[in-house]
């Protein structure tokens, strides 16, 4: 199933929301809560531990884009403070909401990648299929 599968794939796959073992099932049941098991093969996936690693990535990705679009606006038009107050925050809270779901499950699936926490058996077990078909 996943057992020539690279980091950056299933990292690819969690971007995306899907299971990063078979890229089918989806990854999340709500917003930003990890679903339990892929309803598609069954992977668990109740191993996770992404806690705020997600929102700190977000944070440094938002800002490395909000921040030179506020400098290059108030230098080059100068608009009114009020502008200001109506937009950035609308964008930031925009941008927040978009990327926060694809960066947790990029790191859900880095962590299922890498055999992290409990997604050691796993990839043991990737690992198992992976040099039983090569022989």
């Amino acid at each position: 199933m996943a057992a020539d599968l690279t980091t950056t794939d299933a990292m690819l796959r969690g971007l995306r929301g899907v299971c990063p073992a078979c890229n089918s099932g989806r990854m999340f049941r709500a917003y930003l809560k990890v679903a339990d098991q892929c309803p598609a093969c069954g992977e668990d996936l109740t191993h996770q531990r992404a806690d705020d690693f997600p929102a700190y990535i977000v944070i440094v990705i938002v800002g490395h884009i909000i921040v030179p679009l506020v400098l290059m606006a108030e230098t080059r038009y100068a608009p009114p403070y009020w502008v200001h107050m109506l937009l950035w925050p609308a964008l930031v809270v925009a941008l927040t909401l978009l990327l926060l779901q694809p960066v947790k499950g990029a790191i859900v699936a880095l962590q299922w990648a890498v055999g992290m926490h409990g997604f050691d058996e796993a990839k043991r077990q990737r690992l198992k299929a992976q040099t039983a078909s090569a022989d």
